[in-house]
């Protein structure tokens, strides 16, 4: 979305949602990220924080989950879906969504494949396996 910028990404997604609470118009990223944000209210205090939201660290020696990591795992496994990348990836959204029978609940286990294969690229620093990637998310059907 924004390469490497940690904190002009994190800016994108508090005025997105600025926006989105104003009934602003949205750009199409500004509403998928709006979505994904309106669908976790757990962190709708955090994302109005403003700067104390982008500079904070999120470390699990802390125990803490990055908000903005886990949205944006929501943000990548939607735009998979739009454009069916990896090839398969739609339908299997759609019948993982089906056997949950929640969008929000299959994307979660979706974040479990998403991220074992990031992990493995950064580990090896070679690009993600999508096909390893896609048969983690059909073993969940």
């Amino acid at each position: 979305m924004f390469g490497q910028d940690r904190n002009q990404m994190r800016q994108f997604f508090l005025s997105s949602w600025q926006k989105f609470k104003n009934k602003e118009p949205l750009q199409p990223l500004e509403a998928l990220i709006a979505g994904v944000i309106s669908d976790h209210p757990e962190y709708h205090s955090l994302i109005e924080s403003g700067d104390d939201a982008v500079a904070k660290d999120y470390t699990p020696e802390d125990g803490q989950t990055n908000p903005f990591l886990h949205m944006g795992m929501h943000i990548s496994i939607r735009e998979q879906v739009q454009t069916d990348r990896p090839t398969g990836i739609a339908a299997a959204h759609q019948q993982l969504t089906m056997k949950m029978g929640d969008v929000h609940k299959a994307e979660h286990q979706m974040q479990e494949c998403l991220g074992l294969i990031l992990w493995e690229a950064q580990r090896s620093g070679g690009m993600p396996d999508e096909g390893q990637y896609l048969e983690c998310v059909k073993k969940l059907l």
